[in-house]
């Protein structure tokens, strides 16, 4: 029986990913490195440390740590969400769909918890989950499901009672590697990518959630 729902953050409930890019952008132009936009679909999904060492090994640039690179990013990428960053359709909806039905919710993100805590207080959510949990603190992010499980045993919650709601390929099959129900809510640009079709339901939007779905999912 579904108990349990764990939400990613990036792209799935705030429309942060176009801020990534930007800050992004920008740490890595001072260090005279160019990314195209579709470069950074390689990265989508994975931890910020992640992201900057897989651009590292590839460009080599020097006077800069990845370490320090990443915290750059993490500090502009927070301005820029607390400044622009907007609601997914749909946020509001899905999380009180849960708490109407007593569900045990969890956050289970790649971003670090800096970021985090500034998200779930500038959109007014941290009251929605009982856990929030970042892959900052594994050895291995996404794909991988260690976010995840963790998440759930903060929930004190088993795999199976457990549905994710992912927008990433990478997040998705953390979801499924770790046994439970996914939710695919692609960007409208990545609907079209048959991956998705590893999850368990696909949607366009949070708000196209239902209570039937939810019976489907349970079965």
């Amino acid at each position: 029986m579904l108990t349990t729902v764990i939400f990613d953050m990036d792209g799935l409930l705030i429309d942060s990913e176009p801020l990534w890019g930007k800050a992004m952008q920008e740490v890595f132009a001072d260090l005279d490195v160019w990314l195209k936009p579709e470069d950074y679909m390689h990265t989508t999904g994975l931890r910020t440390i992640e992201v900057v060492d897989y651009w590292y090994r590839h460009f080599k640039w020097e006077n800069r740590s990845p370490e320090e690179v990443t915290k750059d990013i993490v500090d502009n990428v927070t301005d820029k969400i607390l400044q622009d960053g907007k609601a997914m359709d749909g946020l509001y909806y899905i999380l009180e769909f849960f708490k109407s039905r007593q569900f045990k919710t969890g956050l289970a993100s790649s971003s670090p918890m800096q970021l985090i805590y500034s998200v779930l207080k500038h959109f007014h959510i941290k009251e929605y989950f009982n856990a929030v949990y970042s892959a900052e603190y594994e050895l291995y992010g996404k794909p991988h499901p260690a976010v995840y499980l963790s998440c759930a045993g903060e929930l004190d919650s088993s795999p199976p009672e457990c549905i994710v709601f992912e927008d990433s390929v990478n997040g998705m099959i953390a979801g499924k590697a770790a046994r439970m129900k996914v939710v695919a809510v692609p960007e409208s640009h990545n609907r079209k990518d048959t991956r998705y079709s590893l999850a368990d339901l696909q949607l366009n939007s949070l708000k196209d959630f239902t209570e039937e779905k939810l019976e489907n999912l349970d079965k």
